[in-house]
């Protein structure tokens, strides 16, 4: 399979994944109450809990599918952030390796910027009273 068939692939599969996610999270904000309130109701035979369960489900699958996508274009990425983004010396050519390194390094930052927040979600929840 040639690279140009497998993008076109990922990218249609990205789209259903997202469309799917977006429709799910349509169907939980706007059919069903408010999910404090949603105790009992159903839609074809699925409780509100079990839609959400669903709509966890297909955000995974989307975020699978924009890492495997981030990885297909990794090369392309890192020399995207060393040619346009990077305000070091002008002109330089980067290597390889340079760029990966830098590419990593936005990666490291992004996910722990990301844990943080989850960290901080996590420490600042407050039961009812």
């Amino acid at each position: 399979m040639s690279r140009t068939i497998l993008n076109f692939w990922l990218d249609a599969t990205l789209l259903v994944a997202f469309l799917f996610a977006l429709w799910s999270a349509f169907v939980l904000r706007f059919v069903f109450p408010p999910g404090t309130m949603a105790e009992g109701w159903r839609l074809w035979s699925w409780s509100y809990d079990q839609w959400f369960g669903l709509l966890f489900g297909s955000l995974c699958v989307l975020a699978f599918g924009v890492l495997l996508h981030v990885m297909l274009h990794w090369s392309w990425i890192c020399g995207v952030i060393t040619s346009r983004l990077w305000r070091g010396e002008k002109k330089r050519n980067w290597d390889d390796g340079e760029q990966t390194l830098i590419g990593v390094g936005l990666m490291i930052v992004l996910l722990n910027i990301l844990g943080i927040a989850f960290a901080a979600a996590t420490l600042m929840i407050q039961a009812p009273k």
